[in-house]
C-alpha cells in the first residue's frame, strides 16, 4: 500500500464535492472502456504502471473535454482513480493511516473512524452501495471468503493482519455494514503501555512477576478496551525457552516470542461442514506439548477445556474475556460453562474456577478515549460456596483544580496470596508509594 497522505482543507473540500464525483464518474467510465481494450495485459501491470496510465488518461480527458479543474485537482482526481483500479478506493488512506484504530461503515454515505479511542465521522463517502461492495470484495479476494445473499455475513482476518466484518442485505437494511479493526504491526510493549499511562510501576511489577511465575491470568474488559494489546504485552514476559500456543477466532495476537504456534478457528461452509471451533483447537493443543496456552477470547464452550488445562499442569496460561468487572467475569465463566453442557455441580465448577484462575486484570476505555487498567484482583479460593477474590489495585483518578483528571492507582494494602509469586511479597513490602519509573523487564 502507498503511504498515508494528508490533504489540505481545500483539497478535502474538492474531494468531497459533487463536481469531483461527477468528473470522477465520467473519467472512470472512460478508463473502464480503455481497460477493456487492453484486455488481460492490464491485469499484469504493476501499480506504478497503472498510476502512470491513469494520470496520462486523466490529463488527456480533462484537456480534451475542457473540464474546469486545475493541475493540482487533476492530480487528486488521478490519484483517486488509481486507488480505484489498483488499491482500495476511498478506504486506502484510512487503511494506511497509523492513527486509525477502527473503520466503521454504515452504507455508502456514512464512514466513522476511531482514533485514540474516540469515534468521529470521516469526510468521505462512496459513490453508491455498489461502489462500496466492489471495494469490500477487493479486500476479501486475497482471503478467499465469499460474500453474497446465500452467505451475507463475513468475519475474517485481512491480509495485513487486521480484521474485517461485513454484513449485507437482506440482513442489514440501509446498505452494507462494514467494520474494520486495525492492529499495529509492532504490538505495544509493556514499557510503551506504561508510558501511555495504562498502568503504573507497581502494577507493571506485579504483572511481570505473575507471568514469569506462571500464574493463570484473565484480561477482562469491554469492546475496544485494549484487552488484546495488554495480552500481547503480558506475553512478552514469557521466557524464550517456553513453547506458546495461541488460539483465536480471528488471529489478532502478535507475540514477540521465538517459539509460538498460532492457531485460528475456521467457520463452516454453506452446508455447515468443515467448521473447526476454538474448543476443537484447544482439545488438540493439549496434545501439542504447550508450555503455555493463550486463548485470544474466551466466549464459548472452550471455557471448560481451558479451566481443565489450567488445572492439569498448564500453568501460565492467559486469555481475554468480555466482562464489565472482575465479579462479572466470574459470572460469565459460569454461564459459558453452563452453555457448554458442564455436568458437575455449581460448587464443583466454582472450585475449578478458583483453582484455575490466579488473577483477573480489568481494563477499560475512559470517556476521553484512553485505556487504563481499572483493577487487578487475585482469586483466593471458595468461601460460602462463592469464588472469593481480593482486589490488589484500583484505578482512582484525582480531579485537578482545572477540572482535568490525573491517573492514580491505589494499592489496597493486601499482598498476593498465591504461592507461585511468594518471591514478590518481599519486594512489594520494600516498595513505598508507586512511582512513575519505567517498568523493569
Amino acid at each position: 500500500m502507498a503511504a498515508h497522505v494528508e490533504f489540505s482543507d481545500n483539497q478535502q473540500a474538492f474531494l468531497n464535492s459533487s463536481e469531483f464525483q461527477s468528473v470522477k464518474t465520467f473519467i472512470h467510465e472512460h478508463l473502464l472502456n480503455r481497460i477493456e481494450e487492453l484486455g488481460a495485459e492490464f491485469g499484469r501491470w504493476s501499480r506504478s504502471s497503472v498510476q502512470q496510465f491513469v494520470h496520462l488518461e486523466c490529463e488527456t480527458q480533462v484537456r480534451q473535454n475542457r473540464v474546469p479543474i486545475n493541475a493540482r485537482e487533476t492530480l487528486l482526481l488521478a490519484d483517486a482513480l488509481t486507488k480505484e483500479f489498483a488499491g482500495f478506493g476511498p478506504l486506502e488512506d484510512l487503511l494506511n493511516d497509523p492513527t486509525v484504530e477502527d473503520i466503521l461503515i454504515n452504507g455508502c454515505k456514512q464512514v466513522y473512524v476511531s482514533r485514540r479511542g474516540k469515534l468521529q465521522k470521516e469526510q468521505l463517502n462512496f459513490t453508491d452501495n455498489e461502489h462500496l461492495m466492489r471495494i469490500v470484495r477487493r479486500i476479501l479476494a486475497p482471503i478467499g471468503r465469499r460474500l453474497d445473499e446465500s452467505n451475507p455475513m463475513v468475519d475474517a482476518r485481512m491480509s495485513d493482519g487486521g480484521r474485517i466484518n461485513v454484513i449485507i442485505e437482506p440482513l442489514v437494511i440501509e446498505g452494507p455494514a462494514v467494520s474494520i479493526r486495525k492492529f499495529r504491526k509492532d504490538p505495544l510493549s509493556p514499557e510503551e503501555l506504561f508510558e501511555l499511562g495504562t498502568f503504573d510501576q507497581a502494577i507493571g511489577h506485579l504483572l511481570e512477576m505473575a507471568v514469569r511465575s506462571r500464574c493463570n491470568i484473565l484480561v477482562s474488559g469491554g469492546t475496544s478496551s485494549g484487552k488484546t494489546s495488554l495480552l500481547n504485552a503480558l506475553a512478552s514476559f514469557v521466557p524464550e525457552s517456553e513453547r506458546v500456543v495461541t488460539i483465536e477466532d480471528t488471529a489478532e495476537l502478535a507475540l514477540k516470542h521465538s517459539h509460538v504456534v498460532r492457531l485460528e478457528s475456521r467457520p463452516g461452509g454453506y452446508d455447515g461442514s468443515g467448521n473447526v471451533a476454538i474448543r476443537d483447537l484447544l482439545r488438540n493443543t493439549l496434545r501439542m506439548r504447550p508450555d503455555r496456552i493463550i486463548v485470544g477470547e474466551v466466549r464459548g464452550g472452550e471455557v471448560v477445556e481451558m479451566l481443565q488445562a489450567m488445572n492439569t499442569g498448564h500453568d501460565g496460561s492467559m486469555g481475554t474475556i468480555h466482562a464489565s468487572s472482575p465479579r462479572e467475569c466470574l459470572y460469565r465463566l459460569e454461564m459459558l460453562a453452563g452453555f457448554a453442557g458442564y455436568q458437575g455441580s455449581e460448587l464443583s465448577l466454582r472450585r475449578q474456577i478458583a483453582n484455575a484462575i490466579d488473577f483477573i486484570v480489568q481494563i477499560g476505555r475512559l470517556p476521553n478515549g484512553t485505556r487504563r487498567i481499572l483493577s487487578v484482583s487475585e482469586i483466593t479460593g471458595v468461601n460460602d460456596n462463592m469464588v472469593a477474590m481480593q482486589e490488589l489495585f484500583r484505578h482512582e483518578p484525582v480531579a485537578q483544580a482545572d477540572g482535568k483528571e490525573t491517573d492514580r492507582w491505589v494499592a489496597m494494602g493486601v499482598l498476593p496470596h498465591s504461592p507461585k509469586i511468594a518471591r514478590l511479597r518481599q519486594s512489594l513490602l520494600k516498595q513505598q508509594q508507586p512511582s512513575r519509573d519505567p517498568v523493569h523487564v
